[in-house]
C-alpha cells in the first residue's frame, strides 16, 4: 500500500485496516442523466487537508467530473462518465490511508455515536486522574527542598503512577489509535507527537519514581490529554449538530406507501421499494413518498415544502407532486416518477450537505497551523535531543529536554483559541434565548454584508389572521364556524381560532380547490372561492380571501392576512443602519410578497421561487465573495440556509429549517438577529487575541525548553497555563452588555 501524505488531521479513529469484506461498490452505483453517481463513507477524514487530498485523488481518475466530501457526515459523493470501475474509486481513497465503504447512513451514525461516547469516557477518566494526581503533586512541590523524606516522595510518585499510567492508556486511545494507524501507512499526523509526548512523559516519570528522583511528570501527561480531549469533544459535538439538518429532512420522506398491482390490489411497501412507473394510492393525510404525477382524483395538497405558502394547492390529473407534500382531503391515484433517492427531499438533503462543507477562516487557520505543527515539533525535539548530546549531556538529560519541548509546544492554546470563545459566547446567547449550533457561525455572522429574509413565518407570524370578522354578525359567525370546524384548510382554521370551540355542521362536503358546503339549522352554507359561492372574482389580491353564502343571502367577503412580527420593521431598519443590505426571497405570490416588502421597507424582493432557486441565489452571493445571512423558517428554506454564509431561524420554524440553521432564536422578536451579530463581533476580537497569545507563547516557550530552562514539569504547567489564559480571555465575554 502506498504511504499516505501527512494530513495533519486530528483524527480520533484510525482508518479501517481491512475493507475486503465491504460490499461491492458497483451494487451502489446510481445511473443519472449524463453519467453515474456513487456515495461512499470515508473513515478517518477529520480536517480540511483530508478533504483536499481525497477529492484531488478521486477527481484525477479518468472520467470523474465531481468528487465532494462532506466532513460532518463522512459522505463522499462521486459523479463520473464512461467505464470507470467503482472499485478504482474506493482504491484511490484507500491508498491514501482512509477506510472506505459504500455509504450506509445508519452504520455511519452508529460509528460516530460510538466515537462520541469514547470521547466522553476518555475525558471523564483524564479529568478524574488529573485532579487526583495534582493533589499528590502539590504536596511534592510544596516540600521541594523541605522536610519530605525520599521514601515518602517516592511513595507519592508511585501512587501518581498507579493512577496516571492506566488512565493515560485509556484516555489517550483516540490519539494513540490515530497515531498508530498513520505510522502504519508510513506518515505522521498531528497525533504522533502528542502520543510521543505522553509516552515520554510517562516513561521519564516512571524512571524518576523508581530511581528516587525529585520530580515526576505524571500530571503533565494526564493534563495534556485532558485539555486535548476537551477540544476534540467540542469539535465532534459541533459536527454532530451539523448532521442533524440532513437527518430531519430525511424524516419528511414517508417510510411506507400503498402500491397498486396490475390487478388494482393494494400492497403496502416501503418507500425504498418504489420504482418509477409504480401506481400508488394516497389517502387523506398521507405524505407523498416520492415525486409523482396525479392519474386520478382531485384533492387539496399541502406543498409548503416547495413554496412555503400556507395555502394548499388543488392537485388534478396530470399535476406533478413532490415527495414530502401532504394529501389533505381526497384519495389520489398517482404514478411514481422517481425512486426515493431521486426525489425532491433527497435533492434537498444533498443541497444541505453540500452547503455544510465550508469552513470559517479561523477554523482553516487552525487546521493549517496543526499541519505545520507536526514537522516543526518533530524537528525541534530532534534538534534538542541531538544538541544536548553534542554538548556532552547524558541521554537522560537529553530525553527530558526533548520531552519538555514536545509538551510545551503542544497546541492546546491554539486548539482552544476558537472553541473556548465559541462556548462562552454561545452560552451567553443561550441565556438570552438564542441557540447557536454551528462552531464557526459567530465568526461568519460577524462578516455578514447582506441579509436575505424569507417571508412566511419569518418576517410574518406564519399564521393567517382574520382581518374583517365584523363582516359577520354573531349568528352568522356561529353558523360559519360550524362549517369551518370540518375542514383542515388554513382559512377555515383561522375562522375557528376566532370563533372558538363548538359543534360541527351536518352533512359537510369538501370540494378540492373550491370550498366546503354544509347544512346548519336547515340552512345551506357555502364557504370558499368566489366562483364556488357565486360571487364576483376580484382578481389578484394582496392576501388570501374567502367568501361565504348563508342560505339565499348575498355572498360576504372574508379577508385574511399573514401579519408581520411586531418588530420586523424595526429590525430591518437596524440592520440597514449597521451596514448590511437586505433582500426578501419567497415562494409566495408576487402580490403578497410585494405588500410585505413595501411595509418593511425592503426594496430588493423576489417572489414565487423554489427551494432550488433560493439555494442558487445564495450560491451566487458566495461566488461573488459576499458573506450572506439567510433568515428562514420553512422546510423549503433549508437548502438556501445551508448554502448561506450563516443562517438563522425562529423557534417556531419547521424542524428541518431549525436543523439547517446556525442560530435558532426563541420568542416572537427578530431583534435577536441584532443581538447575535453584536456578540459575533465581540467574539471575533477575542478569538484574534487568543491566536496572538498562542503564537507569542510558542515563540517564547520553545526556545526556553530547548535550552533546558524549562523542565517537563514546568512545561506541563506552562502548557496548562497557556490554555487557562486563553479560557479566561474567552470568559471576559460573559461580562458584556446586551446588544441593542
Amino acid at each position: 500500500m502506498k504511504p499516505a501524505p501527512d494530513t495533519g488531521c486530528p483524527s480520533g479513529l484510525a482508518p479501517a485496516e481491512n475493507e475486503t469484506s465491504a460490499p461491492d461498490p458497483a451494487a451502489f452505483v446510481r445511473k443519472r442523466e449524463g453519467g453515474k453517481e456513487l456515495e461512499l463513507y470515508v473513515r478517518g477524514a477529520k480536517c480540511a487537508g483530508c478533504i483536499s487530498k481525497i477529492e484531488k485523488a478521486v477527481t484525477a481518475l479518468d472520467g470523474v467530473e465531481e468528487a465532494r466530501l462532506n466532513l460532518s457526515t463522512g459522505k463522499l459523493h462521486v459523479r463520473w462518465q464512461g467505464g470507470l470501475a467503482p472499485a478504482r474509486v474506493t482504491s484511490a481513497v484507500a491508498e491514501l490511508g482512509y477506510g472506505v465503504t459504500p455509504f450506509d447512513p445508519v452504520a455511519a451514525e452508529e460509528e460516530k455515536d460510538a466515537y462520541g461516547r469514547l470521547l466522553i469516557r476518555s475525558l471523564a477518566v483524564a479529568g478524574f486522574a488529573a485532579a487526583n494526581i495534582m493533589l499528590l503533586s502539590v504536596s511534592v512541590w510544596a516540600a521541594n527542598g523541605g522536610e519530605m523524606g525520599e521514601a515518602t516522595r517516592r511513595l507519592f510518585h508511585l501512587i501518581s503512577g498507579l493512577i496516571a499510567i492506566p488512565a493515560a492508556l485509556y484516555a489517550g486511545r483516540p490519539f494513540f489509535s490515530s497515531a498508530w494507524g498513520a505510522l502504519k501507512q508510513g506518515h505522521a499526523n498531528m497525533d504522533v507527537p502528542i502520543s510521543l509526548a505522553v509516552f515520554l512523559a510517562l516513561g521519564v516519570s516512571l524512571s524518576e519514581a523508581l530511581m528516587g528522583g525529585v520530580h515526576a511528570y505524571f500530571d503533565a501527561a494526564v493534563m495534556l490529554l485532558f485539555f486535548l480531549l476537551i477540544g476534540r469533544w467540542l469539535d465532534h459535538h459541533l459536527r454532530n449538530k451539523a448532521r442533524s439538518a440532513a437527518r430531519d429532512l430525511l424524516a419528511l420522506q414517508a417510510t411506507t406507501a400503498t402500491r397498486l398491482d396490475a390487478g388494482g390490489h393494494a400492497v403496502s411497501v416501503t418507500s425504498k421499494d418504489i420504482a418509477p412507473g409504480d401506481r400508488l394510492r394516497l389517502g387523506a393525510g398521507d405524505r407523498v413518498p416520492v415525486d409523482v404525477t396525479v392519474l386520478e382524483g382531485e384533492s387539496d395538497v399541502d406543498v409548503a415544502l416547495l413554496t412555503g405558502e400556507p395555502i394548499p394547492i388543488t392537485a388534478k390529473p396530470g399535476d406533478r407532486l413532490s415527495g414530502g407534500a401532504v394529501n389533505l382531503s381526497h384519495t389520489l391515484i398517482v404514478r411514481a416518477e422517481a425512486d426515493v433517492t431521486s426525489s425532491l427531499v433527497a435533492d434537498l438533503v444533498r443541497l444541505v450537505e453540500a452547503g455544510q462543507q465550508t469552513k470559517g477562516r479561523f477554523t482553516i487557520l487552525a487546521d493549517r497551523a496543526a499541519r505545520a505543527y507536526v514537522p516543526i515539533v518533530h524537528t525541534l525535539a530532534a534538534v534538542t535531543f541531538a544538541g544536548w548530546l553534542f554538548f556532552g549531556a547524558g541521554v537522560r538529560e537529553a530525553i527530558m529536554a526533548a520531552t519538555a519541548v514536545l509538551i510545551i509546544t503542544c497546541p492546546c492554546a491554539l486548539g482552544l483559541a476558537t472553541p473556548a470563545v465559541q462556548v462562552v459566547a454561545t452560552g451567553q446567547l443561550f441565556r438570552r434565548g438564542i441557540l447557536v449550533k454551528s462552531g464557526d457561525a459567530l465568526e461568519r455572522l460577524a462578516a455578514v454584508r447582506h441579509v436575505v429574509f424569507d417571508k412566511t413565518g419569518t418576517l410574518t407570524r406564519g399564521q393567517l389572521s382574520w382581518l374583517n370578522p365584523d363582516a359577520l354578525d354573531t349568528d352568522q359567525l356561529s353558523s360559519v364556524a360550524q362549517l369551518a370546524r370540518a375542514s383542515r384548510h388554513p382559512i377555515a382554521r383561522a375562522i375557528v381560532v376566532h370563533a372558538g370551540g363548538g359543534p360541527v355542521a351536518d352533512t359537510v362536503d369538501e370540494y378540492a380547490g373550491l370550498g366546503v358546503r354544509g347544512t346548519v339549522e336547515g340552512r345551506e352554507i357555502l364557504l370558499g372561492r368566489a366562483e364556488f359561492v357565486g360571487a364576483e372574482d376580484p382578481g389578484q389580491a394582496a392576501g388570501p380571501m374567502a367568501w361565504v353564502r348563508i342560505g339565499e343571502t348575498a355572498p360576504i367577503q372574508l379577508r385574511f392576512a399573514d401579519t408581520l412580527r411586531k418588530d420586523s420593521i424595526r429590525t430591518i431598519e437596524n440592520l440597514k443602519e449597521a451596514g448590511p443590505t437586505v433582500s426578501l426571497l419567497s415562494g409566495d405570490r408576487a402580490a403578497s410578497v410585494e405588500a410585505i416588502a413595501r411595509e418593511t421597507g425592503i426594496d430588493d424582493w423576489t417572489a414565487e421561487v423554489t427551494p432550488q432557486d433560493k439555494a442558487e441565489v445564495l450560491k451566487s452571493y458566495e461566488t461573488r465573495g459576499i458573506m450572506t445571512a439567510m433568515v428562514g423558517d420553512g422546510i423549503n428554506d433549508a437548502p438556501a440556509m445551508a448554502h448561506a454564509g450563516v443562517s438563522l431561524s425562529p423557534g417556531t420554524a419547521a424542524d428541518a429549517a431549525q436543523s439547517a440553521a446556525d442560530f435558532v432564536f426563541q420568542g416572537e422578536e427578530l431583534s435577536a438577529i441584532i443581538e447575535a451579530r453584536g456578540m459575533a463581533l465581540r467574539s471575533k476580537r477575542h478569538i484574534l487575541q487568543n491566536f496572538a497569545f498562542a503564537a507569542a507563547y510558542n515563540l517564547v516557550a520553545a526556545p526556553l525548553a530547548m535550552a533546558g530552562i524549562v523542565t517537563p514539569l514546568i512545561a506541563a504547567l506552562a502548557m496548562s497555563g497557556s490554555s487557562l489564559i486563553v479560557t479566561l480571555n474567552a470568559l471576559r465575554l460573559a461580562g458584556g452588555k446586551k446588544a441593542t
